[in-house]
């Protein structure tokens, strides 16, 4: 990812501060973000999500709103509608420099503006909000101490996040004057929901009430155990690697299986391509392009799933279709079937039922859970059909893998 440092103006003349966020091939497409409420652009939930998106092509803008990190103007005379209006500057920008945005993505408070905003910018056929309230209200209870003040004196000194600011009294007028739950339903574009069920600086509730006012297309993604700010650096790429792969639905894709400077496959089917400043590596599987990685803690970027995930991944998803197929031959009332698999090693001398009884071996732990009107006895048979899965076979049988050096 290389990040290039621009300036552009909003409607007040102000100079706000942004990043541009570019792979290191040609852009598929470009990405505005939107930060949390007195957040800035450096947030790192911000950068890792920006990361996680390049890795997949596509570019991102992300920048300071007015009065904010090093973008010009005064915090205190900014107001919800101004931080549209700093979004829509943003999107210009993108648009004489660039190219138009076709994803739009807010966190926090951010996301509410881009609801707000996406009325007005065509390209965008995908949205996401992280952690977003469903009325731009809902910071109102951040000035609880100082809404009297706000009142009678037109301003107050109030803390957010540790931070002094200056907030006027037009400000919690302002908030008044937006019907998101209109905007919310008249979107007309890809939606996408992700929060935290314990998120305690935005419910889980806003999600909800987003997601019901909203039309489809639209989805949900829990944060599971991820905090508001997503600290944990975890779970922003996570977030990042989600919202990649749903947006990437609803981009154009011809070409974009295999860009510039992904490996070649030649008469294979996957190739892998790591260079040498990093475990970073672009894949192609079926035609398809992943990014592998390491994690931070042993010298990778946490870009991608390691080499083990992936391998976890392939038993984990061939599992969940053998299921599939199983119950739909014999018309089983099966949902969906979710598999989780865990990888680790153990001690030899610590398995009952293996052969090696020296040394490590490797173990794979997997869960299976089945929704639907099941009986106990089909559970207990869908059980013993996962062993049938065949990558789970390839890796209980013997296996060669037989290298050779190719022609430079």
């Amino acid at each position: 990812m290389q990040n290039k440092k621009v300036t552009f103006n909003n409607d007040d003349g102000h100079a706000l501060s942004g990043l541009m966020a570019l792979p290191e091939s040609a852009p598929r497409a470009f990405a505005l973000f939107a930060h949390c409420f007195t957040c800035s652009k450096n947030l790192k939930a911000a950068t890792n999500i920006a990361r996680a998106l390049t890795d997949s092509g596509i570019a991102v803008l992300r920048f300071d709103f007015t009065g904010l990190g090093q973008s010009e103007g005064a915090f205190e005379d900014t107001n919800f509608s101004s931080n549209v209006g700093d979004l829509l500057a943003a999107v210009r920008f993108l648009e004489e420099h660039y190219a138009p945005p076709q994803v739009l993505v807010g966190h926090s408070l951010g996301g509410t503006a881009i609801l707000q905003a996406a009325a007005d910018v065509p390209s965008a056929v995908a949205v996401a909000t992280i952690g977003s309230p469903s009325d731009p209200d809902h910071v109102r209870h951040l000035f609880s101490g100082a809404e009297r003040a706000l009142r009678d004196e037109g301003l107050a000194e109030v803390n957010l996040g540790g931070r002094p600011f200056t907030i006027k009294r037009q400000f919690l007028d302002d908030l008044e004057r937006h019907e998101l739950p209109t905007a919310v339903r008249s979107l007309r574009k890809a939606l996408l929901i992700m929060h935290a069920p314990l998120d305690d600086i935005v419910e889980i509730d806003n999600a909800s009430e987003l997601f019901v006012r909203a039309m489809h297309p639209k989805s949900f993604i829990s944060l599971d155990k991820a905090d508001h700010l997503l600290s944990r650096e975890e779970d922003s790429l996570y977030a990042g690697h989600v919202l990649a792969a749903w947006a990437s639905r609803y981009l154009e894709t011809e070409g974009a299986a295999a860009k510039p400077g992904s490996p070649d496959t030649g008469d294979y089917e996957t190739a892998a391509l790591t260079r040498i400043d990093g475990f970073r590596t672009e894949i192609i599987a079926g035609g398809h392009g992943l990014i592998a990685d390491e994690p931070a803690s042993v010298g990778g970027t946490g870009a991608g799933p390691s080499p083990y995930d992936l391998l976890s991944a392939a038993l984990a998803a061939c599992t969940s279709m053998t299921l599939k197929m199983y119950a739909s031959h014999k018309k089983l009332d099966l949902e969906s079937a979710t598999v989780r698999v865990r990888h680790g090693k153990i001690h030899a001398a610590d398995c009952e039922d293996c052969e090696s009884s020296e040394g490590r071996i490797d173990q794979f732990e997997r869960e299976l859970l089945l929704i639907g009107n099941l009986s106990e006895e089909q559970r207990r048979r869908m059980l013993e059909i996962a062993d049938r899965c065949p990558v789970h076979r390839t890796l209980h049988s013997e296996v060669k893998v037989r290298t050779v050096l190719a022609d430079t």
